[in-house]
């Protein structure tokens, strides 16, 4: 199963009018990282940076001198998230603004039904919450002392570590799961998996009549039956 999780910076808040600055996106598969990312700064096209959104991300307009456009980008960006789903917090605030993106150029809309939004995962699962990327990471002892201000990649990253841990946990470690990356590079992760020993055997939960049963039954089934050749080479040597 291929999963992108993604996030933006935008210009503002409006997204018929703001535009995508930053793109950050990681692929996961079967719920591991495998390294290949996705990782953009865009140049709005002449749309200044609203300075309350340069207070969030930390990105100016000066920032985004000489960057690619959105065009310049947009093949690449499909590409790289063509066939899987798309895993997001507050998913609709970024898919908004991508679909805006594709509006511009003639471009379909991505389909709101490959969107797995965080958000809407963590206020189901914490009611009372709080349900910030910040307040998860807390929540679940994830190392966010990184994350000064709001950046695509880095929160990406992050909420990878969330999404695990808001669908039940890091039980899907325990495979060995192997990989190989678009770019080329191959991976093997293998987790070690101790199985402890009992001290004691549990005791048997038949009794001596249920066994006794058992015996004469398959006393009965002839010498050739299976459960006879079973008992035969479970007798010590």
């Amino acid at each position: 199963m291929r999963e992108i999780i993604f996030d933006t910076e935008t210009t503002g808040l409006d997204n018929r009018e703001d535009r995508v600055i930053e793109i950050g996106a990681i692929e996961m598969i079967n719920r591991f990282p495998t390294g290949n990312t996705f990782h953009k700064y865009i140049n709005p096209q002449g749309r200044q940076v609203h300075p309350d959104a340069q207070d969030v991300h930390g990105i100016s307009n000066a920032d985004l001198e000489g960057k690619p456009t959105f065009p310049e980008i947009i093949d690449e960006f499909i590409d790289f998230i063509d066939g899987a789903k798309l895993v997001a917090h507050n998913g609709t605030f970024d898919l908004g603004f991508i679909n805006a993106e594709f509006a511009r150029l003639d471009q379909p809309a991505i389909d709101a039904g490959r969107l797995i939004d965080t958000l809407a995962l963590a206020r189901r699962k914490h009611p009372m919450g709080p349900n910030s990327l910040d307040a998860l990471c807390r929540r679940y002892g994830i190392d966010n002392s990184r994350r000064t201000k709001h950046g695509a990649l880095l929160d990406s990253e992050l909420l990878a570590e969330v999404y695990i841990e808001l669908i039940g946990g890091k039980q899907s470690a325990l495979v060995l799961e192997s990989f190989s990356s678009a770019n080329g590079g191959g991976n093997t992760r293998q987790i070690e998996i101790v199985v402890a020993v009992r001290p004691e055997p549990l005791p048997p939960r038949l009794s001596e009549a249920e066994l006794a049963a058992h015996d004469k039954l398959v006393g009965g089934l002839g010498e050739k039956a299976l459960w006879a050749k079973l008992l035969s080479s479970a007798e010590p040597n």
